[in-house]
This record gives structure tokens, sequence and C-alpha cells, in this order.
């Protein structure tokens, strides 16, 4: 059976057992799983998915969203299809396709490129700022943050996500945090300094919301 959530259409497939209480969970198939007592009617179910549509949709969006990254590898902007081929040697582009022996493998050439791209990125913004401290620059996986200036100790930390987003959203992200060097807050100080060196800010920070 199917449920429409504001145009999705989304198979149900309920679960019965001896339990008292309803769950709903979704796998990798996609489809919404309805764990429910036995004697309990289909239409009570129903009833219950369209009083939690939006919770049922946001996971239901979440799965979709997971499943697609698991087929597709993105990289500044753009999407390759993964193929995998045990005769490979090195993580490679081919033209939309990304080659790769295994996820292991494409998870380090992953974080390679997350370390040779933010570094040239850096270096070549860095001259057009002034009286910039020396500082170390670092990367990881962050869930709320972009980036971060720890001016206590010199050190600049990029969100390893931003190698998925085009290339001038990770220049934006860099300038910000330059910027906090000047200005330790987001005063309206600090963004004349970034508007400075990336005048059309709030439109990136907008598709860094979005996207």
């Amino acid at each position: 059976m199917q449920v429409n959530l504001d145009g999705y259409l989304i198979d149900v497939v309920f679960v019965r057992k001896k339990n008292k209480n309803i769950y709903f969970r979704f796998k990798e198939d996609g489809k919404l799983y309805a764990t429910c007592p036995r004697l309990l009617k289909e239409e009570e179910v129903f009833n219950l998915i369209e009083n939690n549509k939006k919770k049922i949709l946001k996971m239901y969006l979440s799965v979709t969203k997971m499943k697609e990254n698991n087929l597709f590898f993105n990289y500044l902007g753009k999407k390759y299809t993964i193929l995998y081929d045990e005769t490979v040697k090195a993580c490679r582009f081919d033209g939309d396709i990304v080659l790769t022996k295994n996820e292991k493998m494409l998870h380090q050439f992953y974080l390679q490129e997350v370390k040779r791209v933010f570094t040239e990125e850096v270096k070549r913004l860095l001259p057009y700022f002034k009286n910039i401290p020396d500082f170390q620059l670092k990367f990881r996986s962050m869930k709320t943050r972009w980036g971060v200036n720890n001016r206590g100790n010199n050190t600049i930390t990029l969100n390893t996500e931003l190698l998925k987003k085009d290339i001038d959203l990770l220049d934006y992200v860099i300038i910000h945090e330059l910027c906090h060097f000047y200005e330790g807050n987001h005063s309206y100080r600090f963004w004349e300094q970034v508007s400075k060196y990336y005048p059309d800010y709030k439109r990136a920070r907008k598709r860094l919301r979005e996207e």
C-alpha cells in the first residue's frame, strides 16, 4: 500500500507484532515500515501517518539523501557517479565518473583532496590580506559550522564537507575566517571587512544554508 505525503508516493509495509505501540522507520529500500499491534486497523495507522506527516516526510528525505550519497561522489559542486573496480590502483575521475577500488580508497581520496584544495585556496587568497598572523590550518567534519577561527591559538579549521560545495563557497568561508583576525565577532565592522573581499557574501551564506 502507498501513502501520498506532499506529492511523495511512499510504500507502507505493515509489520504486525504483539506490541502495544506503533513505530515508524525507513529502510534502505525507501519503504516506510509500520510496526503495529496485530489487530490494529490499517486506517488507524494511515491516520497516524497523516497526523505526523512532517516528521515522517523529514525521515523519508533524510533516507533518500543518504541513499543518493551512496551512489554519487560530490566534489566541488558536481556529482560524479561512483564506479567500483577491483583493478583500480588509485582513485581518479573519468568524465562524470569517479573510479575507485572500494569505499575506503574513496574516503582516503576525499581527505587528500580536502587538504590539497583547501590549502591551495588559502594560499591563493592570503596575499590579499594584510597583517594576518601566522596560523595553522586544520580540517575536520563539523555538524553546525563551516569554519572556525580560534584566535587564542591562531588556528583556522575548515569543515571537510566544503569539498562538496562550489569552490566560490569554499572561498567565502576562507575569507570569512580570515576576516575574524580583524574582528572577533560578527559585528557591522566584521561584515564590512568580509564585503571588501567577497561583496556577494549574503548570497553565499544563503546558498550554504539551503544547498
